[in-house]
């Protein structure tokens, strides 16, 4: 059973998160700053442990659900975009100033999730996810280290998935 490649897949109903963002393309257009109710699914590839299992679904949905929760109700900023910037007011970080071109805008810092993604798409929202995901799961002790790799999908819009597959 040790050479077998297992997987695990969960997609629950309340895997979801509801934010806001806007997305650049051909390097000059900027959509309208606008929302999603996002749905999160994950796949999981690995042997079996001494328990049977690749991964226990508990910590998978646990952990999933915290990373995603972070998201939940906020304006999702792109910190590596080469022409957004991305500023937190100094010093009492009270704000964020984002300015594309001719565009600007000031949210609360408390209402901001800051990531470390070039646009905030559904294939870079499933990237970040994903990793924060691996990086909390290698931490929780409820995971097996044999775990070869994960797929994380995002969706936007109700049968508009991006999906992602990382290594372990």
């Amino acid at each position: 059973m040790a050479d077998n490649q297992f997987l695990v897949s969960l997609e629950k109903d309340n895997l979801v998160f509801s934010a806001a963002h806007f997305i650049t393309f051909n390097g000059n257009v900027c959509e309208q700053l606008h929302g999603h109710n996002y749905r999160v699914k994950c796949k999981v590839f690995g042997p079996l442990d001494e328990n049977g299992y690749v991964i226990d679904f508990i910590a998978l949905r646990d952990n999933l659900m915290a990373v995603i929760a972070t998201l939940n109700h906020r304006m999702l900023l792109p910190t590596k975009h080469p022409t957004i910037s991305v500023v937190v007011d100094q010093p009492n970080e009270g704000e964020v100033l984002v300015k594309f071109e001719q565009k600007r805008w000031v949210f609360p810092t408390e209402d901001c999730v800051l990531l470390p993604i070039a646009n905030t798409t559904a294939e870079l929202l499933a990237q970040h996810i994903g990793q924060q995901l691996i990086e909390r799961l290698k931490k929780s002790v409820n995971v097996s280290g044999d775990i070869t790799g994960l797929d994380v999908s995002v969706d936007e819009n109700r049968g508009q998935w991006a999906t992602v597959s990382l290594s372990w």
